[in-house]
């Protein structure tokens, strides 16, 4: 069982696409109920707005009918999750506030901030109100975050990567991690090498014996970077280990910086085929 996890907030974000499906409630709920956690769901639909002087009175109410339906549905998709909470013996409560971009993420990180940690679905467009979300919780909560991949509804934590470059980002996602990782059946402290110098940094056989006295049982291993693409090296580590998730300490930027550089946090953020633990 997971112990130190007692309370988990999960988002969901209604935007009206009848073809959007999130697994984060299913993983969410499922680590709940492994960990015996309270789980928060907060349903929040995103509020249309626009600027008056320069629509008719009938686009106008096109755009309070939309706002009306968003609202409606993300008190259906609150009213579903209560009631899938309920079916898996996990003490849940439920949120479905209706709101603009700037108002949603602030009202989302601050709820964040009451939470042991957050579970968000993964978004690969880097413009994505999902995304935004889940780069303000990384810098502006103070708390973890699992982003779950699609079809992905079932927590697992017996195989467990850290990736390890030895930076400050890296322990702070080790050291929040450590409930999964003392959980854990097999956790691997990798260290991917050749894409930057890592010889000013603590080595992955230093931070084992940290790991060890807090009953952790770890491997240290260092792969060679592949095509000089940390992210796609971790990316075939963890199918060839099978893994059950990824913890590392997350790297955010501006968002035009992110798009002219990418980065292993970025490509990470757009692909990853398990769970991703992050920290910042």
């Amino acid at each position: 069982m997971l112990q130190n996890i007692h309370s988990i907030l999960i988002g969901l974000t209604e935007e009206g696409d009848a073809e959007e499906r999130s697994t984060a409630l299913a993983y969410g709920l499922s680590l709940a109920r492994t960990a015996g956690a309270h789980v928060t769901v907060q349903a929040a639909s995103l509020k249309l707005t626009v600027t008056h002087a320069f629509i008719s009175t009938f686009a106008e109410g096109l755009v309070a009918a939309e706002n009306r339906r968003l609202d409606a549905l993300a008190h259906s998709v609150a009213e579903t999750s209560h009631r899938a909470a309920a079916a898996s013996g996990v003490a849940c409560t439920t949120q479905a506030p209706h709101l603009g971009y700037t108002a949603l993420v602030k009202s989302f990180t601050s709820l964040a901030r009451t939470h042991d940690l957050t579970v968000l679905d993964s978004e690969p467009i880097s413009l994505a109100v999902d995304r935004g979300l889940i780069e303000a919780v990384l810098t502006d909560s103070g708390r973890p975050l699992i982003i779950v991949p699609q079809g992905c509804e079932v927590f697992a934590g017996e195989r467990i990567i850290v990736a390890w470059d030895g930076s400050a980002k890296a322990a702070r996602a080790l050291n929040d991690a450590l409930p999964f990782l003392r959980a854990a059946s097999q956790v691997e402290v990798v260290s991917v090498t050749g894409e930057k110098d890592l010889t000013n940094t603590v080595p992955g056989a230093e931070i084992a014996p940290h790991l060890a006295r807090h009953g952790v049982k770890v491997n240290v291993l260092s792969l060679p970077v592949q095509d000089g693409d940390v992210a796609e090296t971790l990316r075939n580590h963890a199918r060839l280990t099978r893994a059950d998730m990824i913890v590392m300490g997350a790297y955010v930027h501006s968002r035009l910086r992110q798009m002219m550089l990418g980065g292993t946090t970025q490509s990470l953020l757009k692909d990853c085929p398990v769970p991703l633990f992050m920290s910042y």
